[in-house]
């Protein structure tokens, strides 16, 4: 069931009501979508926290619109780079019949064998797109990493058969590789290279 947020209709255009909002612990926000004109909105950033800590960024959520419900997906987050704060959101509405495309988060699980033996772990992406109705869009995507070896990567291709819904990243998109550790009589070859270039 998805968790109902209360919204509130704002007025656009002036930075100082923006500021003013923030002030008084809410968040501007906008909806749009299915069968919604685009709709600014603010919305209590506690309770959105609180909604996403327990839920999930990648919920469904029911937004109370002056006694209109409207099932919504996150769709963008910015944050303040200084301070833990959203600064603004974009709530997608969407039909719960129809799939949806999400990027949804990478959670490595398992002890790598080439990590074991000194290698180190690269992770180039953290996010695979998927295409899934939105009730069964999930928080996760779990990867196994417990077989590679040093010098081994994962790439979508290997992992498109084991995941619960569709992966529609490309086949070569990097998951994860396990690099050679670079020894000390390494760095110092490096280093004196470097030297005779500048």
């Amino acid at each position: 069931m998805s968790t109902v947020l209360s919204v509130t209709k704002r007025e656009t255009g002036h930075r100082s009501t923006l500021t003013q909002l923030r002030k008084g612990g809410a968040i501007p926000a906008v909806i749009y979508g299915y069968k919604l004109d685009s709709t600014p909105i603010s919305i209590s950033a506690k309770e959105f926290k609180k909604s996403i800590q327990k839920n999930g960024q990648n919920s469904v959520f029911s937004l109370d619109l002056e006694g209109k419900k409207v099932n919504v997906v996150v769709s963008e987050v910015q944050q303040c780079s200084l301070k833990d704060e959203v600064n603004h959101v974009d709530f997608l509405a969407i039909n719960m019949a129809e799939e949806l495309e999400a990027d949804v988060p990478i959670k490595l699980v398992g002890q790598s064998v080439g990590v074991s033996e000194g290698g180190i772990l690269m992770q180039p992406n953290l996010e695979l797109k998927v295409k899934v109705k939105p009730a069964e869009l999930p928080d996760s995507i779990e990867v196994d990493i417990s077989s590679l070896k040093v010098g081994e990567s994962l790439t979508v291709a290997e992992i498109r058969n084991q995941t619960p819904v569709e992966v529609i990243s490309e086949d070569d998109y990097l998951l994860v590789t396990i690099v050679a550790p670079v020894s000390a009589e390494q760095e110092e070859v490096t280093a004196s290279v470097e030297e005779e270039q500048m």
